[in-house]
């Protein structure tokens, strides 16, 4: 009984500790910015400091605008004068007009010229067709990762709200799905949607059906430790339905784990829609893709490389600047993360650190956590963030919609 009690009154402590240590930094915060935030102003505040993250928010913007602007789309016309289909005399060969070197370092000056990015082996300009390709990757891209994102969620909320049989249900049929190689499964049904002759939409499903299952298994692992909390107690006792308990107040409390799966399930699906192409299973000739481009002119990487790094050069940076804004919304979501990677250590990794109240947290006994360099302010600023109120890793605890 005694040992129980010294256990007790030693978590409380701990308790009232790491509740000194919030209100000492608080203060320190409103007396550095003149305010406290919110949970949603620190989310902002942290992922706009996130330096990769901006500068692949600033190329997703260049390529998007640059793609849907140059060759027109749905009807509206661009600003470059050729169509991705019109064949044309082959000039020197096909090779880009293209030229970025200034002629005081040797090189031809900086001109754009009549074919920036050359001709492929029929005359078609290759600079409509690398942006109708990118048009096309990032239109699929797009819908498959608000489709997986959608089917995603909804599964794993209701498969860790209602357990059960439900549960099992669910899961099972997403250990079915995932035990399936992806690109297998995608190739068999995006060779059966082809054959619907309705464009990009039939794959774009296709791939948003089978490309859920890691997002559903996360919302689950966060639902069922929410769904034990108070304020999902309260709102069941008032009379709320299931699926006011899980839209209300489940899911905005898992939007962090989300909104970061969805960035990656956008990067993931422009490598898998480029994979399709390539082996033949994606989109079709006319039309065009960034993986189409690469499989029609594989064979032309020693004789005209051109025809091949362009459309490659894209896919890289689209896939790089959406992982990199992924990490960025992980980031802001969950400071922990850029807080662990940034701080500065000791000579054996750790080292304390003083808050204005003066204590030296050290993690030893009888003391405070240990407060990492640049993290307090992020993750205790706000006494209502849902970090705080959790007290832990693993996501917010809850307070939205009460």
């Amino acid at each position: 009984m005694t040992t129980n009690n010294s256990s007790t009154s030693g978590t409380q402590l701990d308790e009232q500790q790491i509740f000194d240590l919030a209100e000492a930094e608080d203060a320190k915060l409103r007396a550095k910015a003149g305010k406290s935030y919110s949970q949603g102003a620190l989310v902002r505040k942290r992922f706009l400091h996130h330096k990769a993250a901006m500068a692949s928010v600033i190329v997703l913007v260049f390529i998007t605008v640059m793609a849907f602007t140059s060759i027109g789309f749905a009807g509206i016309p661009g600003w470059w004068d050729k169509s991705y289909l019109a064949a044309a005399t082959v000039v020197d060969g096909g090779r880009p007009t293209l030229s970025l070197v200034p002629q005081f370092l040797g090189g031809e000056g900086i001109r754009w010229g009549e074919h920036p990015f050359g001709q492929d082996s029929t005359g078609k300009d290759y600079f409509a067709l690398v942006m109708r390709g990118t048009q096309q990757s990032m239109i699929i891209a797009a819908i498959v990762g608000l489709l997986s994102t959608v089917i995603g969620a909804v599964i794993g909320a209701v498969s860790g709200y209602f357990g059960g049989w439900i549960d099992s249900v669910l899961m099972r049929l997403t250990d079915l799905i995932i035990v399936i190689p992806l690109l297998v499964l995608a190739a068999v049904l995006g060779k059966m949607a082809s054959g619907a002759n309705m464009g990009i939409l039939p794959l774009a499903l296709v791939l948003g059906l089978v490309t859920w299952t890691s997002l559903a298994r996360l919302v689950r692992g966060e639902v069922l430790s929410l769904r034990e909390k108070e304020f999902v107690a309260a709102a069941v006792a008032m009379g709320a339905r299931p699926g006011r308990v899980i839209g209300k107040h489940l899911l905005p409390n898992t939007i962090g784990v989300i909104v970061v799966n969805a960035t990656f399930a956008i990067a993931g699906a422009v490598l898998l829609e480029t994979s399709l192409s390539f082996l033949g299973f994606g989109v079709k000739a006319p039309d065009s893709s960034l993986g189409l481009l690469i499989s029609l002119y594989q064979n032309s990487f020693t004789t005209r490389p051109w025809l091949f790094w362009w459309p490659g050069m894209i896919i890289l940076a689209i896939a790089l600047s959406v992982n990199f804004l992924g990490d960025g919304l992980r980031d802001a979501f969950d400071p922990r993360q850029g807080a662990a990677a940034g701080r500065k250590r000791g000579l054996f990794g750790r080292r304390a650190a003083k808050t204005d109240a003066g204590a030296t947290t050290a993690g030893g006994l009888g003391t405070a956590p240990t407060a990492r360099d640049g993290e307090a302010d992020d993750l205790i600023a706000d006494p209502d963030a849902p970090e705080h109120r959790r007290g832990g890793a693993g996501g917010p605890a809850g307070g939205v919609g009460q």
